[in-house]
């Protein structure tokens, strides 16, 4: 059993400490917000677009003081440059915002079909791809039921799942199905009514009839309006998309006859490890979750372009593994170890599962990250559930007992300091959540040169790795383990209590669902950042 040195850095936190002039440590937020009122009235564009970023004292919003850290900390400092792995599915490394921040292997000579570094990959210039060409896939439980091997200890588990998600969307998209048919009809019906199709939200409000039918349809475009629609054009644009989804879910990820890898690789096989290729592109424009993590970490900052990354001393390597289903547990071993053997100081993994077949192979990957001094940023889940008594996969613990002293994993939170602050979908655990950051509603990249908001703890867990960075960039000679430690106790304690899993009747102390009680603050970091670097 392997065992670590504890840091007691938690002293620091009411220390007033001199880097580039003095900074005081953020007293906890309750007192300070006390003094000043929360803010009730709507985000602006700007705000909505950089919340992650803000102050929760001067701004009211639960951000990472990001921007008070460039301005009171880093100004103009040089740090070191950091390599960042993501873990995701495909980056576009074109990207207006991240073409600047992109690993490139200088060791390997592109497009010579050579492994010229010897590392087993041929061609790895900003790093790999262990899908191939693959992109949809099913569901780890599915493919446990799809093997047939009724004496996996996993598979009674699995059927319950089977039995109680498939009625579920295919209800779904039963409803999706009659719900958009029903607004087509009716904005067919306002456009005949109108003569034109770009009638307007107030022009429908004004219509007075005895037309039964007619009062049907404006009874539902109203309804419409009321979930902050503007349009029966946009409803239609939202079913639409929302149906594919649906679809996605039925005909691939539910599938038990569907086969999505392609890369002729056996993910039961951990003799092999060699497969894959070089191209670490999405294969298609709609795999935008690889990009829009990368530009949370690392998008060029104040370059007049669209988001700010939380680093600004960074490189993005680039590992492509997680398809539009569950990964792979022995592609995430292996692109872990990859990251690690390649120079990652960071890595993040915006992905996870309920069903882990060969968890423990993902897990000696998390415990060599840690013996090799590698931060590991994982996300909590969307599923709304403590994770202390039901599984998300990777995790770095057995019954409890970590095998990794740099795992961090992370919970969202939404843009509204109070009750409401944790993400309704957030996954939560005292034990095995470590500390809560920005992930409702995070603008970042998406292919194409486009920039898209998106939430979910694969959101939160890149703006933790944002601040791993900047600690590691500033204060290189710190452990991955301090690292680690600082971001857990120098966060902002929260003295409230929350609505947990979005569900209004369960509210309870923040501290109650995360180990640390606190949100991540990257100000706070950097200062006991300093202190630590200092007492080495």
């Amino acid at each position: 059993m392997r065992t670590f040195k504890a840091l007691t850095v938690a002293a620091f936190s009411a220390i007033i400490i001199s880097s580039c002039g003095s900074a005081e440590i953020i007293s906890t937020p309750i007192e300070n917000v006390d003094k000043n009122p929360l803010k009730v009235s709507e985000l602006t564009k700007a705000e909505k677009e950089n919340w992650g970023h803000l102050d929760l004292v001067k701004d009211t919003i639960p951000g990472m003081s990001v921007d008070k850290a460039y301005a009171e900390i880093i100004k103009n400092r040089k740090g070191k440059k950091v390599i960042v792995a993501v873990i995701d599915s495909g980056i576009d490394i074109d990207h207006e915002d991240l073409d600047g921040v992109i690993w490139v292997n200088k060791k390997e000579k592109p497009g010579n079909g050579i492994d010229d570094d010897k590392n087993g990959y041929i061609d790895d210039i900003h790093g790999w791809n262990f899908l191939g060409d693959g992109y949809d896939e099913q569901l780890e439980f599915i493919r446990i039921l799809a093997s047939g091997d009724k004496s996996n200890p996993d598979y009674a588990r699995a059927q319950a799942e089977y039995d109680k998600e498939l009625p579920k969307w295919q209800e779904r998209k039963t409803r999706y199905d009659q719900i958009l048919m029903q607004v087509k009809s009716a904005h067919e019906t306002l456009t005949a009514h109108f003569g034109k199709e770009d009638y307007t939200k107030e022009e429908v409000n004004a219509i007075k009839t005895e037309d039964q039918g007619l009062q049907q349809t404006v009874q539902l475009a109203k309804y419409m309006y009321s979930n902050g629609l503007d349009s029966l054009e946009e409803a239609v644009k939202e079913l639409t998309d929302g149906l594919e989804s649906i679809n996605e879910r039925l005909n691939y990820h539910l599938n038990k006859t569907f086969k999505g890898r392609v890369n002729g690789d056996d993910p039961d096989n951990f003799s092999t490890k060699y497969y894959g290729n070089g191209n670490v592109k999405p294969v298609k424009k709609s795999e935008s979750h690889g990009t829009h993590v990368a530009g949370i970490i690392a998008a060029e900052r104040n370059n007049g372009l669209g988001a700010n990354g939380v680093a600004n001393n960074v490189e993005i390597m680039c590992v492509r593994t997680v398809p539009n289903g569950d990964e792979y547990d022995k592609d995430v071993a292996l692109s872990i170890r990859y990251a690690v053997d390649n120079g990652a100081k960071v890595i993040n993994g915006s992905f996870g599962k309920s069903f882990s077949p060969h968890n423990a192979y993902v897990r000696e990957a998390i415990a060599y990250a840690s013996d090799n001094d590698v931060v590991f940023v994982h996300a909590a889940g969307n599923d709304s559930k403590d994770v202390d008594t039901e599984p998300n996969f990777p995790d770095d613990n057995v019954d409890y007992v970590e095998v990794s002293n740099s795992y961090i994993r992370v919970g969202a939170l939404a843009p509204k300091y109070g009750s409401n602050m944790l993400a309704g979908f957030s996954n939560y655990g005292k034990k095995n959540v470590d500390v809560f950051a920005p992930g409702a509603s995070v603008y970042s990249t998406t292919p194409e040169n486009e920039y898209m908001t998106k939430g979910g703890t694969s959101m939160a867990a890149p703006g933790v790795a944002g601040i791993a960075a900047l600690i590691r960039s500033y204060y290189p000679k710190l452990s991955a383990a301090q690292v680690k430690q600082i971001i857990m106790d120098s966060g902002l304690a929260i003295n409230t209590k929350v609505i947990v899993g979005g569900n209004s009747d369960d509210v309870r102390p923040f501290a109650d669902v995360v180990k640390s009680g606190k949100i991540a603050n990257a100000y706070n970091a950097l200062i006991m950042a300093s202190k630590v670097s200092k007492a080495n």
